[in-house]
């Protein structure tokens, strides 16, 4: 038996009912399944779509900014790529102007991949907010602002 204060359950009801941790953590995880199911016959996940979305740029970018986007360190930036490079979708390649630096350019076979995705996100994207009662640009609004 604990000795440690008792937190009583009506705290336990006001955190599920109001965190916003919570509620964005469960949207999360229900727009991920969703989009990872449609996306699978592209056999990209929703984390590899818009990763590779990230890198669809005139230039090719280098890691740092694609991880800030991204909301990822470096190490969870790198670890993601490698199943990307390993199928010829993502190229690493030395930063011209800093040869300490990365570069992350789509490959031919990475571009053709990503836009054969395209068409399925926004068919999806669409269903979802047309299902919403709430306005989605608001939504989108507030979470650029808890993301800063």
């Amino acid at each position: 038996m604990s000795n440690g204060p008792l937190i009583p359950y009506s705290t336990t009801i006001h955190v599920r009912d109001t965190c916003l941790c919570l509620h964005a953590q469960r949207a999360a995880r229900a727009l991920a399944r969703r989009f990872d199911t449609a996306l699978k016959p592209t056999g990209l996940t929703n984390q590899q779509f818009s990763l590779m979305m990230a890198l669809n740029r005139p230039e090719p970018p280098p890691m740092g900014p694609v991880a800030k986007l991204l909301a990822m360190d470096r190490t969870t930036l790198t670890a993601a790529l490698k199943p990307l490079s390993a199928r010829g979708w993502v190229a690493i390649e030395p930063d011209p102007k800093d040869k300490r630096g990365k570069r992350l350019k789509l490959t031919p076979e990475g571009t053709a991949a990503l836009a054969s995705a395209v068409p399925i996100w926004r068919e999806v994207h669409a269903d979802i907010e047309a299902g919403m009662e709430s306005n989605a640009d608001q939504l989108r609004k507030g979470l650029l602002e808890v993301s800063g």
